[in-house]
């Protein structure tokens, strides 16, 4: 392991890592962009590079920058014939957290792709969302400027639906399922190009999971199912490639291109039906207040509207945690299975979701304007005797 000399005693309380394969084209950028972070506590940034099986000259180009760079840097080479994404994350965010402090919980861990450039505050707007009371944020990323210029126009005209209704759903669902840690303006965009997480949230449900596919994904769900906060934040942008070949199967390259070659292939879980998606919303709001209040227990008319066996219901109302409880009646209920859309549907349902909205946005603003119910006055008489309610009749 290489350490950046003139910080060789270094201890940050904040670390990115960052897993890099094959990246001589876009690392010096992505470098750069980290080594021009503002907001940030002197002496508290770190950056962790875990290079794996480069052999395009990604490890020269790294060790003549890190000699410059403004921040202590990590550098670890490993050539293993196993690599996956998931595997790589994993390694360089458990770097990270042994940098900080193998036996602590405090500090933050920040990831993102060596073949991203994040803007100048993106370590501060992260800091700043998880001290306002977050366990971890998840931003969003926008795609190179020429890069996408450079892609097919339906592509792109599909882009914009697709981001318009994601927008729309997600609103739907932070109305109707509202969290009060990740309240709107929010989004549902989990990707391993800009993820914060505190320490011990990280420590908590595992660590990144070592999958192939769709770590990031399966990092961020643990977390909510755990009952930690997670707040995705919109001011949180990171800019990617937007190239068709990519360094990790089914990642954003391999989306591109397959969009590319097949028009009308379906979008992505979340974007299904406008009726769909507010059955699912309203289902999980109904399932975290019965969990709230133990009736998953004691009740199995929940089970049965949505066709889930009686074992697993018994099962899944023992689960302490409403997170993983939600999670499980989702998986196993055949009512709740995504259905996507295709892109020729998503027009259509721009406009339920609109209309669906129109309604949810006046009756919040109806419920803000309306005064507290006033109270009877209540009137003591020396003949009046006391009267016996049933607390089921309330």
């Amino acid at each position: 392991m290489d350490t950046s000399p003139r910080f060789a005693s270094s201890v940050p309380d904040t670390v990115i890592a960052i897993p890099v394969y094959n990246e001589a084209e876009r690392i010096e950028a992505c470098l750069r962009a980290i080594d021009a972070q503002e907001g940030v506590r002197s002496g508290s940034l770190g950056l962790y590079l875990f290079l794996n099986n480069c052999s395009d000259g990604t490890d020269r180009i790294v060790a003549e920058l890190v000699q410059d760079m403004s921040i202590p840097v990590r550098v670890r080479m490993v050539t293993f014939d196993g690599a996956h994404a998931g595997w790589a994350r994993r390694a360089a965010m458990e770097a990270a957290a042994e940098w900080i402090g193998p036996d602590g919980t405090a500090g933050t861990i920040l990831t993102s792709d060596a073949d991203s450039r994040v803007p100048s505050d993106w370590v501060a707007r992260n800091l700043a969302a998880l001290d306002a009371g977050a366990d971890a944020v998840a931003g969003r990323i926008l795609i190179d400027e020429d890069e996408w210029a450079a892609l097919p126009k339906s592509l792109r005209a599909r882009g914009k639906l697709e981001d318009a209704y994601s927008d729309l759903l997600t609103e739907l669902e932070a109305r109707i399922d509202h969290d009060p840690h990740d309240p709107w303006p929010c989004h549902r965009t989990t990707i391993g190009a800009t993820l914060a997480v505190r320490l011990s949230a990280y420590r908590k449900v595992g660590g990144m999971p070592m999958i192939a596919l769709g770590e990031d994904g399966a990092f961020v769900a643990a977390l909510l199912q755990h009952g930690l906060r997670v707040r995705h934040a919109k001011d949180v942008v990171v800019t990617v490639s937007g190239r068709l070949v990519g360094r990790a199967p089914g990642g954003v390259a391999d989306t591109i291109r397959a969009r590319c070659e097949v028009p009308d292939s379906l979008c992505d879980a979340r974007m299904e039906a406008v009726p769909r998606a507010l059955y699912r919303y309203l289902w999980r709001r109904r399932l975290r207040r019965l969990h709230a209040s133990s009736a998953l227990a004691t009740t199995t008319a929940w089970a049965r509207k949505l066709s889930i066996p009686e074992a697993d219901a018994v099962r899944i109302a023992k689960q302490p945690l409403v997170g993983l409880a939600v999670a499980e009646i989702e998986r196993v209920s055949p009512k709740l299975v995504y259905r996507p859309l295709g892109p020729r549907q998503l027009p259509r349902h721009i406009r339920l979701a609109t209309v669906a909205l129109t309604f949810l946005r006046a009756a919040s603003a109806l419920n803000r304007k309306l005064p507290p119910p006033e109270l009877p006055e209540v009137k003591t008489l020396p003949e009046a005797k006391t009267m016996a309610v049933d607390p089921a009749s309330r």
